[in-house]
């Protein structure tokens, strides 16, 4: 049966990339992940097996690097529209790149008052501990014409001690949950945000300001949200996104609820939810997974409902 070739791409996948620059005795830390994936004219190389038209991979990873020196990385969307950009146009057979980032905070390390006594420094500006909340995301598509840019972030756990609720839910013979009007409301957000600057002659949003607004205005609707369900909040969540950030047109969320049930403490002879509080077990899995996008008025739908294969 005779064969034709589909979709294809290639590249060279999670370049660890760890870039100091150093202002006197001041550091400072950008962590990321680069992966490349390029795709155009590859025909021939599947077929017959030619390279003619490939960039080795092996450089892909090497331009990774250079880059970081020659551009440094003001931020993790910056530095993938420099890859993808010198990749497209640098390369005929190329035509589109795709760059995916995930970038890993840092923070300066407070130290002591009689520090000074033991090194010799009034201050340490070169000292970190990782962040240990979200993993920050990026996706940049560019085709030697239009951008795509899609930001993000994953692994940022969130929880409400109170002001939840879950009841008034289809009931059949396999039904056992509770109705619950006070329970607690927890998750790992995983979140995509498509901006609307799609071409050069456009200005270009401020990338390390408008991820910092995502983020707080995230937070704020989940915290301030009286939540009837989990989809309820999450829609607050897009929201309060679209409503106050003008260069963003999509978000796509991915909620897995992390489950929170009262333990029975009536065989130990001890009343568990009391005014005092309460003790629950933490469920890892099985767990609700509640999806959905936020779009601004009059605009189509655009990040992937899966963003893991792309």
């Amino acid at each position: 049966m005779p064969t034709i070739l589909g979709q294809n791409q290639y590249g060279k996948a999670e370049n660890r990339v760890v870039k100091i620059t150093r202002d006197g005795a001041t550091h400072h830390i950008k962590d990321l992940n680069v992966s490349v994936a390029l795709s155009g004219d590859m025909d021939e190389v599947h077929y017959s097996g030619s390279n003619a038209n490939v960039l080795p991979t092996d450089t892909t990873k090497n331009t990774v690097f250079a880059f970081a020196k020659e551009h440094g990385i003001e931020s993790a969307e910056q530095f993938g529209i420099h890859l993808a950009r010198h990749f497209v146009t640098s390369q005929e057979p190329i035509h589109r790149a795709r760059i995916r980032i995930e970038e890993y905070a840092w923070e300066r390390i407070a130290t002591s008052d009689a520090n000074s006594k033991f090194i010799g420094a009034d201050e340490v500006k070169h000292s970190f501990v990782r962040k240990g909340q979200e993993t920050r995301l990026t996706q940049i598509t560019y085709d030697g014409e239009s951008w795509e840019v899609i930001s993000g972030l994953k692994d940022l756990t969130v929880m409400n001690s109170t002001n939840s609720e879950f009841w008034g839910y289809v009931k059949d013979k396999y039904t056992t949950l509770q109705e619950a009007y006070d329970r607690i409301l927890a998750t790992s957000v995983a979140a995509q945000w498509r901006f609307n600057w799609t071409d050069d002659e456009q200005k270009a949003p401020h990338w390390e300001k408008s991820y910092e607004q995502v983020r707080k205005h995230m937070l704020q609707a989940f915290a301030e949200t009286y939540s009837l369900s989990l989809q309820q909040t999450l829609y607050q969540m897009g929201s309060r996104i679209i409503n106050n950030r003008g260069e963003i047109d999509e978000v796509r969320f991915s909620l897995p609820n992390k489950h929170h049930f009262l333990v029975d403490l009536e065989p130990f002879g001890l009343k568990n939810d009391t005014a005092e509080g309460a003790v629950y077990f933490a469920a890892d899995r099985p767990y609700g997974l509640i999806e959905a996008t936020v779009l601004r008025d009059g605009c189509e739908a655009r990040i992937p409902v899966d963003m893991t294969n792309l």
